[in-house]
């Protein structure tokens, strides 16, 4: 089984808690990193510590899983290194050798004007995607601190049957996305992601798209039914970056028109729904289905029949333990 995990709105929809889940429940024995690279971050709970994650998988919780970064993934060999000493991902921990690095100089260019007039997280990505393009930019296999993590990574996930692949950001930052030019550096559909750890389409099995039960939004360009700062603080909705700790945008309603959209694109199988605790606060720590109030049940229901989609997790906490598994259910 080869499972892929993307986000469904602009980021931050709980991927780290769903893919941090997927990690110990169905024990993949590689979990691979796609994705653009140290300009988003992934939240995990783990043991009651939280680890904000940029490059390293968020299945270093599967303790047996090897852990790979995927050639289309950009490198910054800092983040990595702190990274993989924070997991204890010490020997099971591989970068590909053909991933492309971001340099000091890349994260000057992306804190100039225009990277400020965009709202990018300043981590570098997008001039250091630009390098590559322009094929001027270093590769992984050119930093020596670096050398002893280098692999093949499509080999590896080509050759073993159970792989859970991360991405990351959300569909609708796409580089394609209606919400150009404030999007990301590339394209991050599952099938892009795919593409960034070196498996074909025709090797997916599973599709599961992200989205949280309301919808948020960091940087700048174009975000429907926006709501304050205060407004979102008295709902209990409001949010900061994991990367750049900026306040993210709030939105108190899902969008359903995009996310049929983000559901078709992606060819998602799956809709995990996360943070249904924050909107409806009785079901904190639910994992029963049946445990659920009446309008938390329905409101799932209306998920899945606008998107034509199962839903099949669902997260009532920040825990990964605070999930309800519609997979198993009798």
């Amino acid at each position: 089984m080869r499972t892929i995990v993307v986000g469904g709105q602009y980021g931050d929809e709980g991927k780290g808690k769903i893919l941090s889940y997927l990690a110990r429940v169905d024990k993949p024995k590689i979990v691979a990193r796609g994705g653009v690279g140290p300009n988003a971050g992934h939240i995990v709970v783990y043991k009651g510590e939280k680890f904000a994650l940029r490059l390293v998988p968020c299945g270093f919780v599967n303790e047996n899983a090897r852990l790979l970064i995927g050639p289309g993934v950009l490198i910054n060999p800092e983040v990595f290194l702190k990274e993989v000493a924070m997991v204890k991902g010490e020997g099971r921990t591989g970068i590909d050798r053909n991933a492309a690095v971001i340099t000091k100089e890349h994260i000057e260019r992306d804190r100039d004007a225009n990277a400020r007039k965009i709202g990018t997280t300043g981590s570098g990505c997008g001039p250091a995607m630009a390098d590559r393009v322009s094929r001027v930019g270093l590769r992984v296999s050119d930093v020596p601190e670096l050398q002893k993590y280098l692999c093949d990574v499509p080999i590896e996930v080509n050759s073993t049957e159970n792989v859970l692949i991360e991405g990351s950001q959300g569909f609708m930052l796409s580089n394609y996305g209606d919400s150009y030019p404030y999007v990301t550096s590339k394209d991050i559909t599952a099938s892009s992601v795919a593409a960034d750890v070196g498996l074909g389409p025709t090797k997916i099995d599973e599709v599961v798209m992200v989205i949280k039960a309301y919808t948020t939004r960091v940087g700048n360009g174009p975000f429907r039914d926006e709501i304050s700062i205060e407004e979102a603080e008295k709902l209990g909705y409001q949010e900061y970056g994991t990367v750049t700790g900026r306040a993210r945008r709030t939105s108190p309603h899902l969008h359903f028109k995009d996310l049929r959209r983000a559901a078709m694109v992606n060819g998602a199988t799956q809709v995990a729904i996360t943070k249904l605790d924050v909107v409806f606060k009785e079901n904190v720590g639910a994992r029963v289905f049946e445990e659920l109030t009446r309008e938390a049940r329905e409101f799932v229901a209306t998920v899945e029949r606008m998107l034509g989609t199962e839903v099949t997790l669902i997260g009532t906490g920040p825990d990964a333990k605070d999930t309800i598994d519609m997979r198993i259910r009798e």
